[in-house]
């Protein structure tokens, strides 16, 4: 009769059985994926960039159609002043995600390590920004069918330097897109992050050319090939800005701002990878190191 009687209370207490093989990386993406793919914000974001790609593209091509040396091609990149920035905070948002909504809690307790789920967002957001990027270049290039059709010009996306060009137009804004993921999770607040991702993507470059502008005197005589010491100091530092690191993968090989060192495609790419790997760096230690408010 004891025997019995005590079997239902070791039953009751036996812990009970874990199915599956807990929050393996696969599926630590593949809820962040869901998150990013969840969000209206993302896909209004995207059909931002893609829209503007292609309006603005579609402009610059219509206003140098005639021209007497019109190149279409030369069009191509010229939506690329703003079609980073909805990428940029969609970074940004990605990466404060899990902080403004207060879900970090549960989802730290799922992932105790914490550190796969920046990886994960790095992932994703790469993903995701690949897709919208291929967009975005595709409206680009019909933008300027109108203009090259006015000229009866055909179009050839096929030479090595188009291609280039073209591969640089992906990376650029998939890199504008990490970059807000890194700004995003090291400072873990949606507005602080993103003043802080377009000040130093956008603001400050144009303020610090208005202020060399400002600095030099449009009577002084130049030299030819040489720039004003103010002047080559700002392109220099716009140089090493992320938009201006990013932008050396659109442009052809040699065509570096004067006053700036050359970095060239690969050197852009260089500056653009430290401009995302240094804060994630700092995002990843205070993940490790620090609470997670």
């Amino acid at each position: 009769m004891s025997a019995s009687a005590s079997s239902p209370t070791a039953t009751s207490a036996r812990p009970p059985a874990v199915s599956g093989r807990g929050a393996t990386f696969g599926r630590v993406i593949a809820a962040e994926w869901t998150k990013i793919a969840s969000l209206r914000s993302s896909y209004l974001l995207a059909a931002g960039t893609v829209a503007v790609s292609g309006a603005l593209t579609y402009l610059s091509a219509n206003a140098s159609a005639g021209d007497p040396g019109f190149d279409p091609l030369g069009s191509l990149t010229s939506a690329l002043v703003l079609t980073p920035v909805g990428l940029l905070v969609l970074g940004v948002l990605v990466g404060t995600g899990e902080f403004s909504t207060g879900t970090y809690q549960s989802t730290f307790t799922a992932v105790p390590r914490r550190l796969p789920v920046l990886a994960a967002q790095v992932v994703v957001t790469a993903a995701f920004a690949l897709l919208v990027s291929l967009a975005a270049v595709g409206a680009a290039v019909l933008g300027i069918l109108p203009a090259a059709g006015s000229r009866g010009i055909a179009l050839d996306l096929t030479g090595e330097q188009t291609m280039q060009i073209l591969a640089g137009m992906v990376i650029y804004p998939m890199g504008m897109a990490l970059f807000g993921v890194a700004i995003g999770a090291l400072l873990r607040r949606p507005v602080r992050a993103v003043v802080t991702a377009v000040t130093l993507t956008l603001v400050l470059p144009i303020v610090l050319m208005l202020a060399a502008d400002m600095a030099t005197d449009p009577m002084a005589p130049s030299q030819p090939g040489s720039s004003p010491p103010a002047q080559a100091v700002v392109n220099t530092a716009v140089t090493f800005s992320p938009s201006g690191a990013g932008s050396l993968l659109t442009v052809p090989e040699g065509t570096g701002v004067e006053g700036a060192p050359d970095l060239g495609r690969w050197g852009g790419a260089g500056v653009l990878g430290a401009w995302i790997l240094l804060p994630l760096a700092g995002a990843a230690v205070r993940l490790r190191t620090r609470d997670a408010t």
